[in-house]
């Protein structure tokens, strides 16, 4: 039966990839650092992502790695090192000595953040533009990822995730949300692709404000798309008003508020 290994299931996006990646015919074996129960068709691992040994031993046997664990936003740089940066390391060179052939590796558009408005939509493989150490981190997984497949022919994919939530809950995720049902039509696209090869590919839902991104590479790899964000929209404006992006700083990047002065980035 095949397995799939997910890194950081007990986080956010892996707690909503869980059911959605389940199958009859799958194993999801789940390592975490947080202690987790195992369901039908799981199994549990409590161990950290910066353990190469255990997590060489948890890749033994593994179809592809999805690995999500990491600080899920900005931090000193010394924890971002360990956790984002060596963590990353751990889970490709594990799979590597596994023989795990496929890692799908989630960044986050914090590795393109500063591209600006005028670059919308921001292309598959834009350059790296970090808005913070976080993204430091994703970019250098990111080419971590391509190393990982040129040197030793793993199939490399790196999501470039921009607002994966439950639901929209301001007004630049009307343009930027991935909703959980999309979330896992995107990674079930990305376990299932023939020989993808390294990949880099933005991950966001069909929002009627959205063309932010480019979702080429996304779509080639089977990923269709089905949610909106505009369900939301009467809400979400109603609270905060129409989205202004001549004026309001935080529609000016990509990357949002990670764009702000550094006593204003969110911290983790």
């Amino acid at each position: 039966m095949p397995v799939i290994v997910i890194t950081g299931a007990a986080g956010l996006v892996g707690s909503m990839l869980r059911p959605r990646l389940a199958r009859p015919d799958r194993t999801l074996r789940l390592l975490d650092v947080v202690p987790l129960t195992a369901g039908p068709g799981e199994e549990a691992i409590q161990a950290s992502v910066t353990d190469l040994d255990a997590m060489t031993a948890a890749c033994q046997g593994a179809e592809a790695v999805i690995h999500l664990a990491g600080i899920p936003g900005e931090a000193s740089w010394p924890r971002i090192l360990e956790t984002n940066i060596n963590g990353g390391y751990a889970a490709f060179e594990a799979a590597r000595r596994a023989g795990t052939p496929r890692v799908i590796f989630a960044s986050s558009n914090h590795a393109v953040g500063f591209s600006p408005r005028a670059d919308f939509p921001v292309p598959d493989y834009a350059f790296p533009a970090p808005d913070t150490y976080y993204g430091v981190s994703k970019a250098a997984i990111e080419a971590l990822a391509a190393m990982y497949h040129y040197r030793h022919g793993l199939d490399a994919i790196c999501v470039r995730i921009l607002s994966c939530f439950p639901r929209p809950t301001n007004v630049r995720m009307l343009s930027t949300w991935l909703s959980p049902d999309d979330t896992g039509r995107l990674f079930e696209a990305c376990l299932t692709a023939e020989r993808p090869g390294f990949r880099v590919i933005f991950g966001v839902s069909a929002n009627t404000r959205g063309g932010w991104v480019s979702l080429a590479e996304a779509r080639a790899l089977g990923y269709q798309p089905q949610d909106d964000a505009e369900a939301y929209a009467p809400e979400i404006i109603a609270e905060y008003g129409e989205p202004d992006p001549a004026g309001d700083p935080v529609l000016r990047y990509l990357g949002g508020e990670f764009t702000l002065p550094e006593d204003q980035v969110p911290q983790a």
